[in-house]
């Protein structure tokens, strides 16, 4: 089985600052995808630089050929998905197609509270996801679409011509629940995961392999629950949240090892941070470089 490798660019600098070459050389580097975070402001990043991301994914699609870009991922925190849906057509369009929309059910963080709502529950983020990507899916697939919700309406909201990818733009939906990942199974042309959170501080690589090996069963059942193949469900992995957490990127070796047990468990995509100095994502670049052009050879 075939392993893409992608990397995530987060949009906390100036695009004449080294924001422009960043995704440039992101697919110079040959990466599969380049994806950004859809935040307005995103932890230890909240009181510094941070740009929007349907902008910066236009600005790359400008300066690109051939890298796919794509969203890691949306969230319904402070989106529409009629205005969504319009911005969304426009960037596949200035792409030429190359747009993946990656979407969750979001979390707790600033975007849960910015536009002056409470913090949603658990329950509540997933109801509303339940909603927004069915609407979301029929606004990028339909001329002409109305909907009254519970969360969200549309009224003869009109998205002519539509994706140039046909008959929409892949999604991506990250999800570990069971409701998440029946949306994912109906919906999704992938599936998202980091992995199981509980883990990330004490928990050992070998005991993430096992809740990812469970995520992946699960997955597999709810994709047969509807009749489909989890194999045609393309599986993404966003590393750093894991146990293992920069360890893989230490050196090529370290890194086609972590690639090589996920790629075990059925994942097809692995996401790499662009190294951010000072930061969770700081990384030696010339080994990060050495890993994205070489590390797929010697995975076969």
């Amino acid at each position: 089985m075939s392993l893409r490798l992608s990397t995530v660019i987060l949009p906390y600098r100036r695009w004449n600052e080294g924001g422009r070459e960043a995704w440039q050389r992101a697919e110079q580097l040959g990466f599969h995808t380049g994806y950004t975070y859809d935040h307005l402001s995103w932890r230890t990043f909240r009181d510094g630089p941070w740009f929007g991301a349907v902008p910066t994914l236009t600005g790359a699609a400008g300066v690109t050929e051939r890298l796919r870009l794509g969203t890691l991922v949306t969230s319904p925190n402070f989106r529409h998905p009629v205005t969504l849906a319009k911005e969304l057509i426009t960037l596949d369009d200035i792409s030429g197609g190359r747009v993946t929309l990656g979407i969750g059910a979001g979390g707790t963080g600033f975007d849960a509270t910015v536009l002056g709502q409470d913090t949603w529950t658990p329950r509540e983020r997933a109801d509303r996801l339940a909603e927004f990507v069915p609407l979301l899916d029929r606004l990028l697939s339909e001329d002409s679409v109305s909907y009254e919700g519970d969360f969200y309406s549309a009224h003869e909201a009109r998205n002519i011509p539509g994706c140039v990818q046909r008959p929409r733009l892949p999604f991506a939906v990250a999800a570990t629940g069971p409701r998440g990942l029946r949306l994912a199974a109906r919906h999704g042309q992938a599936w998202v995961t980091t992995g199981d959170p509980k883990l990330f501080e004490n928990g050992t690589p070998e005991q993430s392999v096992q809740a990812l090996r469970g995520q992946v069963d699960r997955l597999t059942d709810a994709c047969a629950a509807l009749g489909r193949d989890a194999k045609g469900l393309d599986k993404i992995l966003l590393t750093g949240f894991t146990p293992d957490r920069g360890r893989p990127l230490e050196s090529l070796d370290a890194f086609v090892d972590f690639a090589g047990r996920h790629r075990e468990l059925g994942f097809t995509e692995l996401v790499i941070h662009w190294p951010i100095p000072d930061s969770d994502f700081a990384a030696d670049e010339k080994i990060f470089e050495q890993i994205a052009m070489e590390a797929s050879a010697q995975l076969g």
